[in-house]
């Protein structure tokens, strides 16, 4: 594979007065190797899922690989190595295989259905030792060496997952996620990505757009080489720019993240945007990146082509004044935006600019507030018997908050400024009966005022939480025990020809903490799949020989009330 990806640009409705932007390129290093890893499934590479896509708080680490709509599809190693990490969970990434390869890069497969072989040995033996059926392990590298081409495990829907599909990373020696496709592996792609929208955000107090200091979307004319011209602004002063724009590949209609964005006003580079690596540090500043507040009023997510304070992230390669713009009275000027994805195809927007110092007719709109947080030095606020700890640097600027309470509601604000590291909220809940005190939780409401979950601790009489969200929250008593209920046997059944035993709990406030079952007053693996509420044993682990057979489960929610469901059945 050539390593030179040659992004050209053919400038045909504006002139530059600097530089010559008709061939730009993007070199992949001569260290990262081309041939060295094979991707793991022995079908078409389809995505639903590319390295560096926008996420809630991260970006995507890898590529989401489709497995037909199924689960089962045989998994291969990419490279010659040894399983060093294992990891089975609830939620995340659910079963997950993590292989150290001899020229330090490591490779991730996860979400997958099981593992194979002597690996699926090696995690049935732990998860029984341990007797839990989440665990995370590090073999060394002498016991489960694997060859490149080895079979290792089944795709499949474990953990958060909303599909089948294998999530696959290439990490470098540090960890750090890396673009899979920059080793080599390719994906069939002529399609031109797909441009959403595209604003303009004044900065300043005297700067404008149109006579407006709020950010504006700005109306796109298609041009019949797909390219786009925008309607002409009147601006003065110093300028950003943002974008909602996706990629889709020939095979799958996903609209998936791009890999580069390029900007120039008047010719000369303003900023360069690749998603080539992105470290797990730092890629919860996906916040910072991207218009928070309009994603969550829209649901639509808008990349800022400028860097504001406190925006370390390596994505971002270089920048002329941060990629702002300054726009002087009384001269034209043009700004463009270059986005391409991996394969080299790529769309221009081109926005014509006139400056003009003119009267603001739009101020700046501000929130009501009865608090102002400055972002380096944090603060402690009490509203009635809510105490809130922000610590420093939580926030990524100074901001003006809405802060109020209503007997056992907390106002926290909007969710629409993001919070970088967790927030401290505590209450009072001396005035609850002593009977009641233990079954009291802290939950984010919902917009039907139902509390979420979250993860409460009691000291004495105060609640306190952690929360990453600004929002209401709430105080909340869960008296109810979880429920549970056989779903494909019944008391006193013969069960020969099952294969499984499948049980389906359900808590309907504070959710499941944890669950423990038992046959014959031994302790058995029994999967859970949160998306189902199902609990699922698996008779091949050869874990009952007797013909009658007890089962005890008990299940706990999240405040200590427990539930626990006893069943005979037999079987030869």
């Amino acid at each position: 594979m050539n390593r030179i990806l040659f992004f050209i640009f053919f400038i045909c409705c504006f002139s530059y007065s600097q530089g010559d932007l008709t061939n730009l390129s993007y070199t992949i290093p001569e260290d990262i190797p081309q041939d060295y890893f094979d991707v793991p499934l022995k079908i078409p590479v389809q995505l639903s899922g590319t390295f560096g896509e926008l996420r809630s708080n991260h970006f995507h680490a890898g590529l989401d690989i489709r497995t037909q709509q199924r689960e089962g599809i045989p998994i291969y190693a990419a490279a010659d190595g040894f399983v060093n990490r294992i990891r089975v969970a609830h939620f995340g990434y659910g079963k997950a295989l993590y292989i150290q390869h001899p020229n330090g890069y490591s490779t991730v497969y996860a979400h997958l259905q099981k593992y194979s072989g002597a690996i699926q040995e090696y995690v049935k033996k732990t998860q029984y030792e341990k007797e839990s059926y989440e665990i995370q392990v590090y073999p060394k590298a002498e016991q489960l060496p694997v060859k490149k081409g080895d079979l290792i495990g089944y795709s499949g829907n474990s953990g958060s997952s909303g599909g089948p599909h294998l999530h696959f990373e290439i990490r470098d020696n540090s960890s750090r996620p890396m673009n899979p496709k920059l080793f080599g592996i390719q994906v069939e792609d002529t399609r031109k990505p797909l441009i959403n929208s595209v604003f303009v955000y004044p900065q300043g107090n005297d700067s404008h757009a149109n006579q407006n200091q709020n950010p504006q979307q700005l109306r796109l004319i298609p041009q019949t080489d797909g390219n786009y011209i925008a309607e002409k602004i009147t601006a003065f002063g110093t300028l950003g720019f943002g974008i909602s724009t996706v990629d889709q590949q020939n095979a799958a209609n996903n609209r998936n993240g791009v890999f580069r964005i390029q900007t120039h006003h008047n010719g000369e580079r303003s900023i360069d945007i690749v998603f080539d690596r992105i470290s797990f540090d730092e890629t919860r500043y996906i916040n910072r990146y991207t218009d928070y507040g309009y994603f969550k009023q829209r649901k639509s997510r808008i990349q800022k082509l400028f860097i504001e304070r406190n925006n370390p992230l390596s994505i971002l390669k270089s920048s002329k004044s941060n990629g702002f713009i300054s726009v002087p009275d009384s001269l034209s000027s043009s700004y463009t935006i270059f986005v391409s994805d991996f394969n080299g195809n790529n769309v221009r927007i081109t926005i014509p600019i006139d400056g003009a110092k003119l009267p603001i007719k739009t101020e700046k709109v501000t929130e009501e507030h009865n608090h102002l947080v400055v972002a380096r030095e944090g603060a402690t606020i009490v509203e009635g018997k809510f105490t809130i700890y922000i610590p420093p640097n939580s926030l990524y600027e100074d901001a003006l908050l809405q802060i109020t309470s209503d007997g056992n509601i907390l106002n926290f604000h909007q969710d629409n400024i993001p919070l970088h590291t967790n927030v401290t909220i505590s209450v009072d809940v001396s005035n609850y009966e002593a009977s009641d005190m233990n079954k009291v939780f802290i939950g984010k409401l919902n917009f039907r005022g139902e509390p979420y979950y979250s993860s409460t601790e009691r000291s004495g009489n105060i609640l306190s939480t952690k929360v990453r969200e600004f929002g209401t929250y709430g105080l909340a008593i869960d008296t109810i025990p979880p429920m549970i209920t056989a779903a494909n046997f019944s008391d006193k059944q013969w069960i020969s020809n099952h294969q499984t035993l499948q049980i389906k709990i359900d808590d309907a406030q504070s959710g499941i903490k944890n669950y423990r079952a038992t046959l014959n007053g031994k302790w058995i693996l029994m999967e859970y799949e949160y998306k189902t509420k199902m609990l699922t044993y698996d008779f091949s682990d050869h874990k009952n020989s007797e013909t009658e057979n007890n089962l005890k489960l008990i299940v706990t929610d999240n405040v200590g009330n427990s539930s626990k469901f006893e069943a005979t059945f037999h079987r030869k």
